[in-house]
């Protein structure tokens, strides 16, 4: 089982900038795969960034140029740096990972709001 906790979301201005940052626990030696997904309000969850099982990354097309996933998988975290933050990036960022058996984890997610 793993376990993942999100955390860094908030308040920010438009244009301004965040860290997210997820840590997994528990059976962390089996995760192969970690991203960061997003769900508005009365709209489906969405992919924002992710490392795939073959250690590629992929972007929404809505936050390339301004957002970069890095990763510890060592220490079973990865992070999500938005910047040039957007009214539209506002939503719920829940982080997610994938086991060697391709099971899905999600976290509980972190509230992110773009706003003046």
């Amino acid at each position: 089982q793993v376990q993942l906790v999100e955390s860094g979301g908030g308040l920010v201005q438009p244009g301004g900038s965040l860290r997210l940052s997820c840590t997994a626990s528990g059976s962390i030696f089996s995760i192969n795969a970690m991203g960061w997904y997003r769900q508005a309000p009365g709209k489906q969850r969405e992919l924002v960034a992710t490392f795939t099982t073959r250690n590629n990354t992929i972007y929404a097309d809505s936050v390339k140029g301004r957002s970069t996933i890095s990763r510890d998988y060592a220490k079973g975290r990865v992070y999500l740096e938005m910047n040039s933050l957007k009214p539209e990036d506002t939503a719920v960022y829940y982080c997610k990972a994938n086991s060697e058996l391709g099971v899905g984890y999600w976290g509980q997610g972190t509230q992110v709001t773009v706003s003046s």
